[in-house]
């Protein structure tokens, strides 16, 4: 009957569900599925390992689902800081969000390498893996340009709620100290060091200078994105290749881009 739910024939045969079920419930592996499943639970089958199943499925297929992410065509530099800093800094319950300002500074240096005169017949190397150890990749920096000899060119290291220390910057010197690396950014959202620490990350990056050449900047992730917004002809483009990015990104999840859109809807 129609108040019942049961809407097709397939299920309404006046026998049980079980492995001899003759319905016509198509396709054969969905009828399989199904009678089998229910075997299982009737055999004393470990029923919350199969919700936890279910469940977990549900959200890789939410998380896959395609949201269209909105793109303010006239803000202010002002207002997109405040945008980042607030997608960046949101709680979130799934892992991800430590990708987002790599995907920023992803985001301006494809805006930069049209517009900078410095990155002239230089190339953008594309995105790792969020989980690429760089030692299993062979990069140095979330964020790799290169020459025209294909030789590292500027990199950068971003750290979300990690401080710079002073093992940090000499971590980051073991990986490019035998390449060619003209610049290398080491930038983070968390808090600058103490003064005393500071001035040993100091100390260390003229020694690397001294000894490699390569010219070694520490600076916050607000900050540089500032400094690069004001290099650009429009900030648009920057909104437009950052959304991008966060619509194709796997390592991001629903919430994360859900949250986008609710940030936007929040602006004044």
């Amino acid at each position: 009957m129609a108040e019942s739910g049961w809407l097709t024939r397939s299920l309404e045969q006046k026998m049980p569900y079980n492995l001899d079920y003759t319905g016509a419930i198509s396709p054969q592996i969905l009828k399989t599925a199904f009678l089998t499943l229910l075997d299982k639970i009737q055999n004393n089958a470990d029923c919350h390992a199969y919700l936890s199943y279910i469940f977990q499925r549900l959200v890789i297929k939410r998380n896959q689902h395609q949201i269209n992410l909105a793109k303010p065509t006239v803000l202010s530099i002002s207002s997109i800081l405040n945008l980042l800093d607030k997608h960046f800094n949101s709680i979130y319950t799934a892992e991800g969000a430590s990708r987002l300002p790599v995907l920023a500074f992803y985001a301006i240096y494809q805006c930069l390498l049209s517009e900078a005169k410095r990155f002239d017949g230089k190339m953008l190397l594309p995105l790792e893996s969020h989980t690429s150890a760089d030692v299993r990749s062979g990069r140095i920096g979330d964020i790799e340009i290169i020459d025209e000899q294909n030789r590292t060119f500027e990199a950068i290291e971003v750290k979300h709620g990690i401080p710079v220390t002073l093992q940090l910057v000499r971590d980051a010197y073991a990986k490019f100290q035998t390449t060619a690396v003209n610049r290398y950014y080491i930038l983070s959202t968390a808090q600058y060091p103490t003064d005393d620490e500071w001035n040993d990350i100091q100390a260390e990056i003229q020694k690397i200078k001294n000894i490699h050449g390569c010219q070694l900047i520490v600076n916050g992730i607000m900050p540089s994105l500032k400094y690069y917004l004001r290099l650009l002809d429009n900030p648009f483009e920057f909104i437009d290749k950052y959304v991008n990015l966060l619509e194709v990104d796997t390592a991001l999840k629903f919430e994360h881009k859900a949250k986008w859109n609710f940030l936007i809807s929040e602006l004044k």
